[in-house]
């Protein structure tokens, strides 16, 4: 009999109540049950004080949650470390720089067709597809795949809520499909192949041997999940924080300097990445419970991003804190490698849309809808725009 056995749950977190407004279900957990036991998430911690010591303890809180290879998420050093040795290549600045001109020419033409309405829906109108698009791009693929990828992330979301085993087997082969076919158009061309990240993993080594098209799979599909839901969940949550404070709003445009600080600010207060899982290497005690060897954590970001223990007024927005604290990208050894992407093709983003327009206003009769676990932010976004 394992520890689980005996457990009744603190809370349900598929609940109507949690994913109504999940910010707040998390922050009611974090000062009621800091560290909480369900069916669905097994256990979950909400203190940022509690989440930082599993960060800093990879020995104790394994990666290794995954019941499929992930590359390198679900890996723990020494594997971890060459694997991510060779990922963070792709992210180096002058790969992020170069992207940028591309970047900025998706987000100006997209805005450009969307602007004569006097409102939009901007999630579906902009947010998503905007991530969808630039992903499909910085991978190297075909204006065609942006549909499909499309679809597929609604469906991945979608059966990752209901924990649907055999639908998400499926879209696991539909993703491993669609990887496989562009390998094989990059391997058929041979040195005419194209120049892109796609065409790149297939030259790269990891202990002595090239990587194994399951690994490039793994990598492109874990950078595809994490892409494209939470920038185009970050957009939103931006996006509806300046239509409600147009005071800000009217700084950014005049202020276009302070963007990087204040994008990541109000994605702290809002946080766009519900949660990443560990598992247990040994029995452990946190915040006063005790997990046995073998159990699911979930970490909350969204809510360590609003403990008032060391965020002060943690719902106002303020320039003056510790950046250090803010863990919207994590920390560790784990700490997102793609932040700088991230970074760039936010403020890229949100330049381009305060540069397009002079006001963006809240819609009070038709009021935004929140996502459900393990989207973060909006599924829908009505707004008017000058």
């Amino acid at each position: 009999m394992t520890v689980n056995d005996k457990l009744q749950a603190d809370w349900e977190p598929k609940s109507d109540a949690v994913q109504r407004d999940q910010r707040a279900a998390y922050d009611e957990m974090r000062e009621r049950c800091p560290v909480a036991y369900s069916d669905f998430l097994e256990w979950s911690v909400f203190r940022h004080e509690d989440i930082v010591r599993v960060l800093m303890d990879p020995d104790t809180f394994s990666n290794a949650a995954s019941r499929h290879l992930s590359v390198p998420d679900g890996m723990d050093p020494p594997e971890h470390t060459e694997y991510r040795r060779m990922i963070v290549q792709y992210f180096q600045p002058e790969r992020v720089d170069a992207f940028e001109p591309q970047c900025r020419e998706i987000a100006a033409k997209r805005l450009q067709s969307l602007l004569g309405r006097d409102e939009l829906e901007f999630i579906g109108d902009f947010a998503h597809w905007f991530a969808v698009r630039i992903q499909s791009a910085s991978l190297g693929w075909p204006l065609e795949m942006c549909e499909p990828l499309r679809l597929w992330t609604q469906k991945n979301h979608q059966a990752t809520f209901a924990q649907d085993r055999p639908a998400m087997a499926e879209i696991a082969k539909e993703f491993e499909g669609y990887v496989h076919e562009l390998l094989q158009i990059r391997r058929a061309a041979g040195a005419q192949a194209s120049d892109d990240i796609t065409g790149s993993l297939l030259r790269q080594y990891v202990q002595g041997r090239p990587l194994r098209d399951e690994e490039i799979v793994s990598i492109v599909r874990n950078w595809t999940v994490g892409e494209v839901g939470t920038i185009s969940a970050a957009l939103g949550i931006l996006v509806h924080y300046l239509a409600q404070h147009p005071d800000l709003q009217q700084q950014l445009r005049t202020q276009p300097s302070l963007l990087p600080a204040a994008i990541d600010e109000i994605l702290r207060i809002y946080g766009p990445l519900v949660s990443n899982r560990r598992i247990t290497t040994r029995p452990v005690e946190i915040g006063g419970r005790k997990i046995a060897a073998g159990e699911r954590i979930s970490l909350i970001w969204i809510s360590a991003n609003r403990d008032g223990r060391v965020f002060e007024d943690p719902e106002a927005y303020r320039l003056d804190r510790d950046p250090t604290a803010n863990l919207l990208y994590g920390a560790g050894i784990h700490v997102c490698p793609g932040a700088p992407l991230a970074r760039m093709e936010m403020r890229v983003a949100m330049e381009e849309i305060l540069g397009h327009t002079t006001r963006i206003d809240p819609i009070p009769e038709r009021p935004p809808t929140g996502a459900v676990y393990p989207g973060s932010g909006f599924a829908t976004l009505p707004l008017r725009v000058r």
